[in-house]
């Protein structure tokens, strides 16, 4: 009887995994990496061609010993750590601290922890794949050598404390650029007109919308323009010259990827990219399902493929005949498209047993994983599922030389919709109407309009614009944008992501010193450079060499040329504690004020944002607004801890007409209305 090992990277996928394989294998977690380079020092040998320093992990002495011990008593050892890069990696360097030959038949992968997908993958183990360490070394190598040549610098003339990344130095660049088209921007004028008739539909008088005339399309960019088209079409009716009615198919979008699933989770529930993946690796790694133990509802998160397994799609296809008839089943396979770096080796998010609806699995889940899985389980199902049929209804008429138009539309056929939906389209009747009939029009109603500047970024928003121009890959949006949020380079204002001002220097220095690094192009073909390696195509210490001297050039350029940032600003405030005035400095969850004369003085208060609201209370302090330690917003008294008065909502000055309380500003996804704070009083207006 032979004693087998498995090393996994997480006590819960241990659990979950030893569960399937049985008296005559022990499951044990490496608990993620085990060996890196040092954080002390940069951990790269330049004179011996880029060789990296790893060392053991610091306060892992423990686990490696226990690791080792299991190992030497096992006749075989698997790894069995993340089926990418980063967990060929971590198999790579157990190999190394176990002495397992790497060449040896002890990697084990899977992208769904179910009992038929481990039993097969550890029948089938195969020798360490070197390219794929070697594309994750490449990676870990050059953003080692990034980081740890120009913080310092960053150190030296800004602030110490602060990192450049190659990756989140293109995010912040991103945003940061976003910011500067907001602020840069010139609003433009513009007019709409409706036609409004006589003809009701559905309790509501038929309007069309202005489009222009014979020749096109036509703006009108002012008032002067609106008056002379609306009196060329006074008093003249709506002739119909045109009516259309066309079937139209909507389909069913792919199952998931991590980009996409993050923009899902971000859009529908509000989740950070974090929360979607903390979530998403719970339900991996395997839930506590009531009368099955544990189990993986989900593949494998950190994925780029929009591809399914033959088996997946098969049992996906049983089930939508047997709960939704056939007449819902897609007739054909619907080509998906996906990205040209996509790893297609792996699957799409999807649900690891289709049977497992998110109906039979709530009293196991949480509120959030319960939403994440229903999320995942319900866009799979509908890929498989037929389109969604509509029919098109377009109605063209003249008034004296002009045209409008007015579009509808009915749902014919509900198809993928019963299940999944991420769109807010309804039906919009159109009466019928014939080509020469004539609409008495009651009255044109003009509004007018000016162009928005673009919108900034939110997570969703980011992530997709991070995939869309290469920056990147599945396992890097998450803990970038974590990153730049917690170096105080990016603030979150509701779910909008805003460039601090801190950002905009970070941003400035790397924009006219390395502009290479923050080259949007350059850090795309960077990532198909770890392709190439991946692939075999290119060897990883060669992709270094090419990068580091020209590097090196722009390090000493900018070390010598960079002038010292201060970002201190005076006030007038005198220190309570030695009378010397006030400063206030950038701290890393932003501005606050500290004494001019540190270190012999190191008083330091925050700096209050006041709302001019007495606090209704205590009566003696004021209302400010403060952060929590996740850094959301709320208001308390400014007399805290001796009044323990706080809100989520914004308090404005108005009491309750009912009550006599505060008056709230209480915001939702559909609507902000103001009430009153009192949780007792129903008191409640549109604000």
């Amino acid at each position: 009887m032979s004693n087998n090992l498995v090393i996994v990277e997480s006590p819960a996928k241990a659990k979950t995994i030893e569960k399937f394989l049985g008296k005559n294998y022990k499951v044990v977690a490496s608990i993620g990496h085990i060996r890196d380079l040092p954080k002390s020092t940069m951990g790269v040998d330049f004179d011996n061609d880029f060789e990296p320093k790893y060392i053991n992990i610091r306060g892992k002495g423990d686990l490696i010993k226990s690791l080792k011990s299991a190992a030497k008593k096992a006749d075989h050892v698997f790894l069995a750590t993340d089926p990418d890069r980063e967990g060929e990696a971590i198999a790579w360097h157990l190999a190394y601290i176990l002495g397992v030959d790497a060449n040896s038949d002890c990697r084990v992968t899977f992208h769904e922890i179910t009992k038929d997908a481990i039993k097969s993958a550890v029948k089938a183990p195969r020798a360490i794949d070197i390219n794929l360490v070697d594309a994750q070394q490449a990676r870990r190598v050059l953003d080692r050598i990034v980081g740890y040549s120009i913080s310092p610098i960053l150190w030296r003339k800004v602030k110490k404390g602060l990192s450049a990344g190659r990756v989140q130095s293109v995010a912040t660049k991103l945003i940061c650029d976003r910011e500067r088209d907001i602020l840069n921007f010139i609003p433009q004028e513009y007019w709409k007109i409706e036609a409004v008739t006589d003809l009701i539909v559905d309790k509501e008088p038929l309007s069309l919308e202005f489009y222009g005339n014979q020749n096109g399309k036509i703006v009108p960019q002012n008032e002067n323009e609106v008056n002379q088209i609306l009196s060329n079409t006074k008093d003249q009716p709506a002739i119909i010259s045109k009516v259309e009615k066309r079937k139209k198919l909507r389909n069913p979008s792919a199952p998931f990827i991590t980009s996409s699933l993050q923009q899902e989770a971000s859009n529908k529930f509000g989740f950070t990219t974090k929360k979607t993946m903390i979530i998403a690796q719970q339900l991996y790694e395997g839930i506590n399902i009531k009368g099955q133990g544990s189990v993986g509802l989900i593949t494998y998160m950190r994925t780029d493929s929009t591809r399914i397994s033959d088996i997946a799609k098969d049992a996906c296809r049983k089930f939508i005949l047997d709960n939704f008839g056939e007449n819902m089943l897609a007739t054909e396979e619907k080509k998906q498209k996906t990205a040209k770096n996509a790893q297609d080796a792996h699957e799409a998010i999807r649900p690891t047993m289709v049977e497992l609806t998110p109906e039979s699995v709530e009293e196991s889940l949480t509120k959030d994983q319960l939403k994440l899985y229903e999320l995942i389980w319900s866009r799979f199902v509908s890929s498989q599922m037929a389109s969604a049929e509509y029919e098109a209804h377009s109605v063209e008429a003249t008034v004296s030389d002009y045209i409008f138009k007015v579009n509808g539309s009915r749902l014919l056929f509900e198809g993928f919709l019963k299940v999944y939906n991420s769109g807010t389209q309804s039906d919009r009747i159109l009466p019928e109407l014939n080509e020469g009939e004539a609409l008495k029009v009651s009255h044109f109603d003009p509004t007018q309009h000016f162009t928005q500047p673009p919108a900034r970024f939110t997570e969703a928003s980011l992530v997709k614009e991070m995939e869309e121009k290469g920056i990147g890959r599945p396992s890097t949006y998450a803990p970038t944008i974590t990153t730049i949020l917690s170096r105080g380079y990016v603030d979150k204002e509701k779910k909008s992501l805003k460039p601090t001002e801190l950002g905009f220097i970070i941003d400035e220095i790397m924009s006219d010193y390395f502009t290479r690094i923050v080259d949007i192009d350059f850090t795309a073909d960077m990532e198909n450079r770890f392709d190439d390696i991946e692939e075999g195509d290119v060897l990883w210490k060669d992709v270094i060499r090419n990068f580091y001297q020209p590097f090196i050039e722009m390090i000493e350029k900018a070390d010598q040329e960079i002038e010292k940032v201060d970002l201190t600003e005076e006030t007038d405030i005198d220190c309570e504690k030695c009378g010397k005035k006030m400063l206030i400095r950038q701290g890393r969850y932003g501005k606050f004020l500290a004494c001019s004369d540190y270190p012999n003085c190191d008083n330091t208060k925050p700096i209050l944002k006041k709302l001019g609201i007495k606090c209704p209370q205590c009566e003696d302090g004021e209302i400010i607004e403060r952060k929590s330690k996740k850094l959301k917003v709320f208001y308390g008294c400014s007399e805290f801890p001796k009044c323990n008065f706080v809100s989520w909502d914004m308090p404005i000055d108005k009491k309750c007409p009912k009550c006599g309380d505060l008056l709230v500003i209480k915001k939702n996804k559909k609507q902000e209305v103001i009430k009153c704070h009192n949780a007792t009083c129903d008191y409640i207006e549109q604000n």
